[in-house]
């Protein structure tokens, strides 16, 4: 490591501490050449295999970019977009690969998505999954309502109890 100050090529790590929950290491050095101290964090990088090839460091805030879009008008803080976007990072790197292909991280933002706000995930994966019809849509709301079943107090009021006939279920008819 070069020291910042005088460009000497030695240094002398003085301190070295863990940070960002393990995830890296904070080193306090002091050049010895000009015996100025100067602080370095050291992690291990994960790229990201863009399709057209080209490889990028991935970055926590593009993940919270793309998923803040589709969480626009909904009840989804900037505590619950960080939060997901750690997961999101801690199950690429559970992968044990350091270049992951950008499909494998937008599948990586679907699981906690659909988690965090149903709506927002409808919108990422028409997206992500280049949703072409209302059919689409239509499969996708009939997989989370068989996989995500609510407990009957998060179900709306039916249609019976307001004096209307029930509806049929989505798909049906």
């Amino acid at each position: 490591m070069r020291c910042p100050f005088c460009r000497h090529e030695d240094s002398r790590v003085i301190d070295s501490r863990e940070t960002d929950d393990g995830r890296a290491i904070r080193r306090r050095r002091s050049c010895t050449a000009c015996s100025r101290r100067f602080t370095t964090v050291e992690s291990a990088v994960l790229l990201v295999v863009k399709r057209s090839g080209v490889l990028e460091p991935f970055n926590r805030d593009k993940v919270i970019g793309g998923v803040r879009r589709a969480c626009q008008g909904r009840p989804v803080d900037e505590d619950a977009l960080a939060i997901l976007a750690q997961q999101v990072e801690d199950s690429l790197r559970a992968s044990g690969c350091a270049e992951i292909p950008s499909q494998e991280v937008g599948l990586a933002i679907l699981g906690p998505l659909r988690d965090l706000d149903e709506v927002a995930f409808l919108r990422f994966a028409s997206v992500y999954r280049s949703y072409t019809s209302a059919d689409d849509f239509l499969n996708e709301i009939i997989a989370l309502r068989t996989d995500h079943v609510r407990p009957a107090t998060d179900l709306p009021a039916t249609s019976a109890a307001a004096g209307h006939p029930p509806r049929p279920p989505v798909g049906v008819g």
